[in-house]
């Protein structure tokens, strides 16, 4: 990946909002077959959300939000999801240690991150670990894991 060409930051206006919206509605919802309803969670309003773009390009998107776990509040990392065509390069990588550090700069120590099962690796190779907790979302396999400092 050219570090150069691949850039992240909060969304800052509703025409960034759309972008990180269109890029969604894509990944989960047309080509996972996410269920609108479950996409739509009602926890955008209270998530801090973000783009990655390749030159001017908006191409990832992601959030995090605070939730409760283990009786204390902590950053959950959700919605990660890079366009197909830019898959491979590096940028979910990047995207996800952007927002890890974000959520570190916020003052949380610990994340909680619900992964598709088969990204388990992946997200165990930037410092995750799997709780043990497996379930289906969207008919798809996800593991519970957290990030602790």
């Amino acid at each position: 990946m050219n570090a150069a060409t691949f850039h992240v930051h909060p969304v800052r206006n509703e025409e960034e909002w759309a972008q990180a919206r269109a890029i969604r509605a894509r990944v989960f919802i047309e080509e996972q077959g996410c269920p609108p309803e479950e996409e739509w969670d009602g926890f955008d309003e209270v998530s801090r959300h973000f783009l990655g773009w390749v030159g001017e390009v908006p191409v990832a998107t992601a959030r995090w939000r605070v939730v409760p776990f283990n009786e204390r509040l902590v950053a959950k990392l959700e919605r990660f999801a890079v366009l197909p065509e830019y898959r491979g390069r590096g940028y979910g990588r990047a995207l996800v240690q952007y927002v890890m550090e974000d959520a570190r700069r916020a003052g949380f120590t610990t994340l909680l991150i619900h992964a598709q099962a088969h990204l388990e690796r992946f997200y165990e190779s930037l410092g995750f670990r799997s709780t043990g907790h497996r379930f289906m979302e969207a008919g798809i396999p996800h593991v519970q894991m957290i990030w602790q400092q």
